[in-house]
């Protein structure tokens, strides 16, 4: 067991043992089995507690603060997912616009200056867009 999350599963795995252990509740053997789940247990937190000062975690001030003041960090990620999600369909929507505008714009330029037609496709093309080199200014 040499990383953090393999003791963590090992503590786990025990405690979830001496439940077992306290319910089956038969004499003698349970003791003996239930001293012994102890006993690594003991170990396995012992390990824990040697590899828990090199184990380094980053949280944001803002949770920090959030479970400080006594609310649910679980409610805070929810917030936090949602306002992502948001900010996400806002730029998915300001980015389908300027796409757009610029096929619009490109249509537009090559109908007043039909020369300017590759010029026109290369930039549309190196934003990301689709050009036809038979397109037109109708479309």
């Amino acid at each position: 067991l040499t990383t953090p999350p393999d003791q963590m599963r090992a503590v786990v795995q025990e405690l979830y043992q001496l439940i077992v252990c306290t319910g089956a509740h038969e004499g003698q053997v349970t003791i003996d089995t239930m001293q012994r789940h102890i006993t690594h247990l003991l170990t396995h937190l012992l390990q824990l507690s040697r590899t828990a000062p090199t184990v380094t975690v980053q949280l944001p001030p803002e949770v920090i603060d959030y479970v400080q003041s006594g609310r649910n960090p679980d409610i805070y990620t929810r917030e936090f997912v949602e306002l992502a999600q948001r900010m996400n369909q806002t730029l998915k929507g300001r980015s389908d616009a300027y796409a757009r505008f610029r096929d619009i714009l490109a249509r537009e330029v090559v109908g007043a200056m039909p020369e300017l037609e590759r010029g026109a496709g290369r930039v549309v093309v190196g934003t990301g867009g689709y050009w036809s080199a038979t397109r037109t200014a109708e479309g």
